[in-house]
């Protein structure tokens, strides 16, 4: 299993949120301080329309943003005023939350369908089932199954993250309770905030990606700024005291956090159109308004004798990159990648199963789906946050 190191630093009013894996850039995040992000809150939203040529509404969450709600997606609402229609209609008010923030000219998203989310389990109201986490063992959700089945019925869904494989019982019932008592407080006190405000905060990202991490990978949480330390004790001794030990406040004057694991770099290079592989050959990484381009080229590539041996060898060599690439910058939606000749039906297929098992480690639902008919792998990952570029524009980098 990886080691993972969590640093969170602040530079003229932006706030850096870094995920390192075994010493390696893996994710990277920037936050503008003086603008806190809306994904994850929940709020009293009222419906300003419906849109029936595409089966959605627009809920306004605040006076003046309106976020786009698909109809489909409208699942065991909560309404805070009592309604006589049983449909979604204009006026009704009705508890949200915002499931992806607003993208380049799209607004932003919500869903009726709540998530509460932990250490070990998320409390869902859009599904009354038990879900469990795809990358537990056999043996882990065999235990699992047996603790949840003594613990009756539930107010709400569960899905059981993989955090929870090797979790006390004691541990899931605490977190399982403060989950229930957040949901009761929504369902019967916040439906009577008025029309139009935000009644739960989300956790800060930085406060997220150390709560996703795995107790036995994440070997130390690093910050630089007093204030984010105090946070950030105070969040691991509520949620996760057995990780609170592995928080450092970083006092080196004479060499800053971000120089020490060489940050800056790290921004630049994501940022770069292009990314050389170890090999000589390099990517070509181009967004546009509707999807991401990726271009694989030899470059400086020398390989032996056999061509179709060299090819493959630099294809996946870009696939595993290509794969890292998408947490890093955080690209989602539509990507198309044009790999080196991949003209052989064989070849096509050994890289397209390749990529799929890479992109299963990912924390964001992506998958490879197919090869287009011109010979291009179509991938696509789930949007929920802006891109690392979009961030870096807002943050004025």
């Amino acid at each position: 299993m990886e080691s993972r190191r969590i640093i969170t630093c602040v530079r003229e009013g932006v706030l850096a949120d870094v995920l390192l894996e075994d010493g390696h850039l893996a994710e990277l995040s920037l936050i503008p301080k003086k603008h806190a992000s809306i994904l994850g809150n929940i709020y009293t939203g009222r419906v300003k329309n419906i849109v029936k040529n595409i089966q959605a509404a627009f809920v306004e969450i605040e006076p003046g943003l309106l976020c786009y709600l698909p109809l489909e997606e409208v699942r065991s609402p909560i309404y805070t005023r009592p309604k006589k229609q049983e449909r979604l209609a204009e006026g009704d008010e009705l508890l949200v939350q915002v499931c992806r923030e607003a993208v380049k000219t799209k607004a932003p998203s919500v869903t009726t369908n709540l998530n509460l989310t932990g250490k070990y389990l998320v409390l869902t109201t859009g599904n009354q089932v038990t879900g469990y986490s795809s990358r537990l063992k056999a043996e882990e959700k065999a235990r699992l199954k047996g603790i949840l089945e003594e613990w009756g019925r539930l107010p709400a869904g569960l899905i059981v993250r993989t955090n929870a494989g090797q979790a006390k019982e004691t541990e899931l019932w605490k977190e399982c309770e403060r989950l229930c008592e957040t949901y009761r407080y929504l369902t019967e006190q916040a439906v009577h905030r008025t029309a139009c405000s935000c009644v739960l905060e989300s956790r800060p990202p930085y406060l997220t990606s150390i709560l996703g991490s795995r107790s036995e990978s994440l070997k130390e949480i690093l910050t630089d700024d007093p204030k984010l330390y105090g946070q950030i004790r105070e969040f691991l001794m509520e949620e996760m005291p057995e990780d609170t030990e592995k928080l450092r406040y970083y006092e080196d004057t004479g060499l800053s956090l971000k120089a020490l694991y060489r940050l800056e770099k790290g921004l630049n290079d994501a940022l770069a159109a292009r990314v050389w592989l170890k090999s000589g050959a390099y990517l070509v990484i181009e967004p546009t308004e509707a999807l991401t381009v990726i271009d694989v080229n030899t470059g400086k590539y020398t390989g032996g004798r056999d061509k179709q041996e060299t090819i493959r060898k630099i294809n996946l060599e870009a696939a595993r990159e290509i794969a890292g690439q998408l947490r890093l910058r955080n690209l989602s939606g539509i990507i198309l990648v044009d790999f080196v000749d991949l003209d052989r039906k064989e070849a096509q297929e050994e890289l397209l199963l390749y990529m799929r098992e890479l992109l299963k480690r990912d924390p964001m639902k992506a998958a490879a789906v197919d090869m287009t008919a011109l010979g291009l792998m179509e991938l696509t990952r789930k949007k929920q946050k802006k891109t690392l570029a979009e961030q870096a524009k807002e943050c004025g980098i």
